[in-house]
């Protein structure tokens, strides 16, 4: 009797050796391409509170007032295509119930457009494509993917400056955990604005070019950690003038200890966290797990049944010389 290789082992063993090398480059290769900032985003984002607000028809500051802040965030295809990174352009406005609904932006109480652009990877700045203002920091807008239990720089638009972030721990939105990070800005001269002297306790000048003061009472982004996406935020932005030099607030153009996600906002960047951390898990765990284990498993049957073999009857072995004559006795 003698072995012989069957197809299907072979088959088997092939299939088996080949989920083995496909598991580690999923892992290795694939996933780490998969982890890239869009660049065909379109979402908006929407905070509300309460707070005090300068009213430009009563020329004081009114307090008690809804804030709302829209920051819309769309990609910018062309220019991100050309460049290789992602190019967007933001627009955030900050409204209260007297300039909402606004049939143009403009018209709200503030208007802010700016261009962001970053490594698609990294999502560390680029300095390219139009960007305005000159960004700086590790986050903005998001985190980087495989978010770290560390503190982090992130951009503050309004400061133009970075802000630590530092870890707190995890906490739950809608029921999703996420990383949370706390930080604030302490009183900080952005600037300066004409007005009229009156508006800064200088009533004897008709025009004075008054000092933009900034502060932030406290930020709070609680973030997915696989994606970077900011499920949760929170600030608490103060806007002030002084006159020249001085060492106080003359006036309050803004001040609310909290403006935050609203709920739809809430649930909306959780359900994207959670269908992008899904599909990154599927790439990168889930997928070469599961070929790891499936190409283990088929590898060694195969091998197995290779060295096994099926047993085939040995042949019978013809006589050298079949048709010769067999010699007769003779006398």
């Amino acid at each position: 009797m003698r072995r012989t290789t069957s197809p299907f082992s072979l088959v088997l063993l092939g299939l088996g050796t080949f989920l083995l090398v496909l598991a580690p480059l999923l892992a290795w290769y694939v996933q780490p391409r998969a982890a890239v900032n869009p660049i065909d985003i379109d979402t908006t984002a929407v905070y509300t509170g309460r707070g005090s607000v300068f009213d430009t028809d009563r020329i004081e500051t009114v307090s008690g007032r809804k804030i709302t802040v829209t920051q819309r965030v769309r990609g910018n295809v062309e220019a991100s295509e050309r460049s290789g990174n992602a190019v967007w352009d933001v627009i955030t406005t900050v409204d209260t119930d007297k300039s909402l609904p606004a049939a143009d932006p403009h018209d709200a109480l503030d208007f802010t457009p700016h261009r962001w652009v970053m490594d698609r990877e990294t999502t560390r700045p680029v300095h390219c494509c139009g960007e305005k203002p000159y960004i700086e920091g590790e986050a903005y807008l998001k985190f980087p993917f495989d978010v770290q239990k560390r503190s982090y720089q992130w951009w503050d638009n309004t400061l133009g400056d970075t802000v630590v972030l530092r870890y707190r721990g995890t906490a739950k939105v809608q029921g999703y955990t996420g990383y949370k990070f706390t930080g604030s800005v302490p009183p900080t001269r952005t600037g300066t604005r004409m007005v009229p002297g009156s508006l800064v306790d200088e009533p004897g000048r008709p025009q004075v070019l008054a000092e933009e003061w900034y502060s932030n009472h406290g930020f709070e982004l609680i973030v997915d950690q696989a994606t970077g996406r900011v499920i949760y935020a929170q600030t608490g932005p103060k806007r002030t003038l002084r006159a020249p030099g001085g060492k106080k607030d003359a006036a309050v153009l803004l001040d609310s200890r909290k403006v935050s996600f609203t709920t739809a906002t809430q649930k909306e960047a959780v359900r994207q966290a959670k269908r992008d951390s899904r599909q990154l898990r599927m790439v990168g765990v889930t997928l070469p797990i599961g070929a790891a284990v499936t190409g283990f498993v088929l590898a060694v049957v195969g091998g197995l049944l290779v060295a096994r073999g099926r047993k085939e009857p040995e042949q019978p072995v013809p006589s050298e010389k079949p048709d010769m004559p067999q010699p007769t006795l003779t006398m």
